[in-house]
């Protein structure tokens, strides 16, 4: 039995909490134990993901600093993009994808980290560090917390031969039975990558055989689904999905987890790295280079992989786990880190337009 099935239940209670806790905070006071008391005028804004961070880990942090944390989410990198570009001030770390990573890091809206303030900087897997140099050189800009990837679940009892790529849609006996992402970049980088393409290609001829082949994968699906794709693969209506193990994973039975394969696609796979980015207009930077420094201690950061189930990017941090991740950063050595693809944006929506207007 994989350790991961005897948390199962109780983690999705666990994770309920989380948005109430983000922004009232939370602080537990054991019997005959006295609580720090919180200043409110100190603290650290975080702008991320639902359910990203665990609550557990807000509080251990506001009873250690004395620091509060306050939370807002957002859905989607556009939508946080968006709304900073748009003036939206007072937040203080931000946790982007590696591509909005780079496009804000471009646009001059971050703060240059400061290694010298974050003691535990060392813990951080070199491996991931140096994909991040991709973009950000000497990794002055993003501090990694998370490496995962854009995964195909697929149902074993449902599904039990089937290849581990993106070829697993041409299957016409499985008509009706997948789904894709309703998500332009993350369903042309799995096209290019088939046809042997880089994501950020400015080829036409390349956009077009992706088009071609996602066309054809568009004949077998029964939809692009960015909302649903986990509560439909628990439900059975679908045996096969793309998306996120974390969000796929939370929605299945114990004995529904036994019968799922989270494949890491070996081509046509992209991987992304959330970072911890500190915004220029932070008016917490201290705090928040607090923050980074405290996630990164080996015994909490056990707790984001074991929460997210995800492969731990601090060495030291797997000696503190009780999970087993869904997968391994091993796995996600031929996988395309998500980059910056502007310069090709009208290309890939102009090819976006034909496929989702296909019939």
């Amino acid at each position: 039995m994989k350790k991961f099935k005897m948390k199962n239940m109780l983690k999705k209670c666990f994770i309920t909490s989380v948005l109430a806790f983000a922004f009232i905070g939370c602080g537990s006071e054991k019997e005959g134990e006295t609580a720090p008391k919180l200043d409110y005028s100190n603290a650290v804004y975080i702008y991320s993901w639902a359910e990203y961070i665990p609550p557990e880990v807000f509080e251990k942090f506001e009873k250690e600093t004395g620091i509060k944390v306050i939370e807002d989410i957002y859905s989607t990198n556009e939508e946080m993009f968006t709304k900073l570009k748009a003036g939206a001030v007072g937040y203080d770390i931000v946790v982007p994808s590696p591509d909005y990573a780079e496009i804000m890091m471009n646009e001059n809206m971050l703060a240059k980290i400061d290694k010298n303030k974050i003691s535990t900087y060392e813990n951080i897997d070199k491996r991931v560090l140096k994909k991040l140099e991709g973009f950000d050189k000497g990794n002055n800009y993003a501090v990694p917390y998370t490496m995962s990837a854009t995964i195909i679940a697929v149902n074993t009892e449902k599904v039990p031969d089937y290849p581990r790529d993106y070829s697993i849609y041409d299957r016409e006996d499985l008509k009706g039975r997948m789904t894709l992402l309703d998500d332009m970049k993350e369903v042309l980088i799995a096209g290019l990558g088939m046809e042997g393409y880089p994501q950020d290609t400015d080829s036409e001829e390349a956009m077009k055989k992706a088009a071609e082949r996602i066309i054809g994968w568009k004949n077998n699906i029964a939809k692009f689904d960015s909302e649903s794709f986990g509560k439909n693969f628990a439900s059975e209506d679908f045996w096969v999905v793309q998306g996120y193990a974390e969000n796929i994973y939370m929605e299945l039975s114990d004995e529904q987890i036994e019968h799922t394969d989270f494949v890491v696609p070996q081509k046509g796979g992209s991987a992304s790295i959330d970072s911890f980015v500190i915004l220029e207009s932070s008016k917490n930077k201290e705090n928040a280079h607090k923050f980074i420094e405290f996630i990164h201690k080996p015994e909490i950061y056990a707790l984001v992989a074991d929460y997210l189930m995800l492969p731990s990017i601090n060495v030291p941090a797997v000696e503190y786990m009780e999970e087993e991740p869904l997968f391994t950063l091993e796995d996600l050595d031929k996988a395309e880190l998500l980059k910056d693809t502007t310069p090709t944006l009208e290309l890939q929506n102009k090819y976006w337009e034909e496929i989702k207007m296909h019939n």
